[in-house]
């Protein structure tokens, strides 16, 4: 088992997988870093106040011992007070938007770069024209630039 194992990680696919972990990770702080400290404040802003995260529906009663905020989410959710978060869930449904906007133009850039590989690959893999059919088109034009028949203008050669 430990030699499969090992084979495994030498395969190389664990490895790729461990780096696209920690790439992910670091990606989906900065995009959180972007939503929370950037684009949720200019939407809070818009909507009547700075920390859009905060702001929520109280469904049920506070407790009597409770010695915070009313309008701290945090605390009163710490208090166990029924609430509906909405400023924090659309936090985290314009989170998603940037990183499905962001994914979705590596993934466009990388298929527009496999379609321009694959196109430049049949180009070069396209059969070179023969000596005769070089010759022929060479002999073709100059008896369209001479101009010696009006046939001779509209000759095709094979493969044309």
């Amino acid at each position: 088992m430990f030699k499969e194992f090992r084979k495994f990680i030498a395969r190389g696919n664990v490895l790729d997988l461990a780096v696209a972990v920690i790439i992910g990770a670091a990606f989906g702080k900065i995009i959180t870093s972007l939503t929370d400290d950037v684009i949720m404040p200019i939407v809070g802003k818009l909507s009547g106040g700075l920390d859009f995260s905060s702001h929520f529906v109280r469904l049920g009663p506070v407790p009597g011992d409770y010695k915070g905020s009313l309008t701290s989410y945090a605390d009163l959710k710490k208090a166990g007070v029924p609430l509906v978060g909405y400023g924090q869930f659309l936090t985290q449904v314009v989170d998603f938007v940037i990183v499905a906007f962001i994914i979705f133009l590596i993934v466009r850039g990388m298929n527009k770069a496999a379609s321009a590989f694959e196109a430049e690959k049949e180009a070069a893999a396209a059969p070179a024209d023969s000596a005769e059919v070089i010759l022929l088109r060479e002999i073709r034009d100059e008896l369209r630039s001479a101009g010696t028949s009006a046939r001779a203008k509209d000759l095709p050669l094979e493969g044309e």
